[in-house]
């Protein structure tokens, strides 16, 4: 599956979600989204959960923004770089990701990266 066929589906998956508690105000959705709420009652939302793992060891992991919002992909490049394809980056170069390449490919590395993941910043952007 291309990135942007994820991206479509999984932005479907959290509209049907917000459908739902479009009664909540900003805060409760936002509590909504906490890791340990979305694996009980939202298990489809993310492959992971069913694994029981998180895709960030945080404590306190906030779902709401599964999609970084600065996290830029294309399956087809980005760019050229030397002799390889930028396939993604981070548009906002957050000082807690990185790069990793291999064969002719660089990707971005949001391993250690919790931004879009921490509750203050979902509060912030919601």
């Amino acid at each position: 599956m291309r990135y942007d066929e994820w991206l479509d589906e999984h932005q479907k998956k959290k509209e049907q979600i917000l459908a739902k508690l479009q009664a909540l105000d900003s805060k409760e959705i936002v509590e909504y989204f906490d890791y340990d709420n979305m694996v009980k009652k939202e298990k489809d939302f993310c492959l992971l959960y069913s694994m029981d793992k998180k895709c960030h060891d945080i404590k306190e992991l906030n779902c709401f923004f599964c999609a970084c919002p600065h996290f830029e992909f294309d399956d087809d490049g980005l760019a050229n770089v030397e002799d390889k394809t930028l396939y993604s980056k981070c548009c906002i170069n957050s000082k807690y990701g990185g790069v990793f390449e291999y064969n002719d490919a660089i990707h971005q590395d949001c391993t250690n990266c919790y931004i879009p993941h921490k509750k203050s910043y979902v509060k912030r952007n919601v």
